[in-house]
């Protein structure tokens, strides 16, 4: 055996427990990475804000307090507002429930021609097997319900702590991040960060755009229904279905439909229908436009990346994919060198002011020159 094969069997078996062990370590904390992911985007988009006030003379962590404060302030009272009239809605549908099923149940009586009765159809739903195990299973059920509350409540705290420091400790998590490396890599690195600042503050006013044009749309939508609290649910659709993604959609149009539900049961399909033709109006019209004015990427890159980011990341990664892509795609353009391109009517996009047309046109225009001649 040569004497060099044992210490590269070693060697070999450290590689692979170093790599296992590697493996393992980022898998457990896979959460935390992505937590710090969104917490370092969340700096990013308060640091105009910050930055602004700290030029003003106040202190740097003063002013993200502020910011911070001022944010979670509106969510609160949104959420309590929108909180107060779902409550009163749930109390009249439970009031006007007895109503709703007597009115289903003659229509049944009169179509299909049978006795069916109040009191009967609640008890036998009342002695059911699959209501007592529906609430078996709930009452099972509450406890994980209660940790994925906790588990929830734990991990936006974190959030929001990391972006406090990124945000607070800007400047000097730039100059620790600048000091170990050279003077041009430093320039680099400076430009990439402002670049990420700008094209994440342009994905946040994009989204607000959108969420200013759906709760217009959705207001007009309600009024003309004449669905109480038009404006706090215009806001609520507009809101929701913009900042939070895959699910907003649903989650946004499902408390529009459930209060007009209480006006009129059709009124609950008509919001459905304009929430689904909307969403249609505003995926391939309106946020590939949008995105591609403030953020200045191709409405197929945009979609793209999103796409990628929810297959890598889920939800967050469709929520930073946009931000990610554009400042990859600003830092990555300063690199690529570019030359004049060639005037030739497959480069202007063919046509007959430019002498498009096909080789069938073509050749039509060299006889006539030639007859001509």
């Amino acid at each position: 055996m040569p004497g060099w094969l044992p210490r590269a069997m070693v060697l070999a078996l450290a590689l692979v427990g170093c790599f296992q062990l590697g493996s393992w370590a980022f898998h457990q904390l896979v959460g935390l990475l992505i937590n710090v992911l969104i917490a370092f985007f969340l700096a990013l988009a308060v640091e105009p804000a910050v930055g602004r006030m700290a030029a003003r003379g106040m202190r740097r962590g003063l002013a993200t307090f502020l910011v911070f404060f001022a944010v979670l302030i509106t969510s609160a009272g949104f959420v309590v507002m929108l909180g107060s009239i779902l409550a009163g809605q749930i109390i009249d549908i439970v009031e006007s429930f007895p109503q709703y099923l007597d009115s289903v149940i003659n229509w049944i009586n009169q179509t299909f021609h049978t006795e069916l009765s109040r009191v009967a159809v609640q008890d036998s739903l009342l002695h059911s097997d699959w209501l007592q195990k529906y609430v078996q299973n709930s009452a099972t059920g509450v406890l994980d319900i209660s940790t994925t509350l906790l588990g929830g409540l734990f991990r936006l705290l974190t959030i929001f702590l990391f972006s406090f420091y990124f945000a607070a400790d800007g400047p000097r998590l730039r100059r620790g991040l600048c000091s170990v490396l050279p003077p041009a890599r430093q320039a680099e690195v400076l430009r990439a960060w402002e670049i990420a600042v700008a094209k994440t503050g342009g994905y946040l006013y994009s989204r607000g755009l959108m969420a200013l044009v759906s709760g217009v749309a959705h207001y007009i939508m309600l009024e003309v229904l004449d669905v109480p609290y038009a404006p706090a649910l215009a806001v609520w659709v507009g809101l929701v279905s913009q900042f939070i993604p895959t699910i907003g959609t649903y989650l946004a149009g499902a408390l529009p439909m459930l209060i007009a539900f209480t006006v009129d049961p059709w009124y609950a399909l008509w919001v459905l229908g304009f929430v689904v033709v909307y969403q249609q109006f505003e995926n391939y019209m309106l946020q590939p436009k949008l995105t591609a004015r403030t953020v200045d990427i191709h409405p197929a890159v945009a979609f793209g990346s999103v796409i990628a980011g929810t297959a890598l990341l889920g939800a967050v990664g469709a929520l930073i994919a946009i931000p990610a892509v554009a400042t990859l795609q600003a830092f990555l353009g300063a690199y690529v060198k570019r030359y004049d391109v060639l005037d030739e009517p497959r480069v202007r996009g063919g046509g007959r002011g430019a002498g498009g047309g096909g080789p069938f046109v073509g050749w039509l225009r060299h006889a006539l020159r030639r007859e001509r001649a």
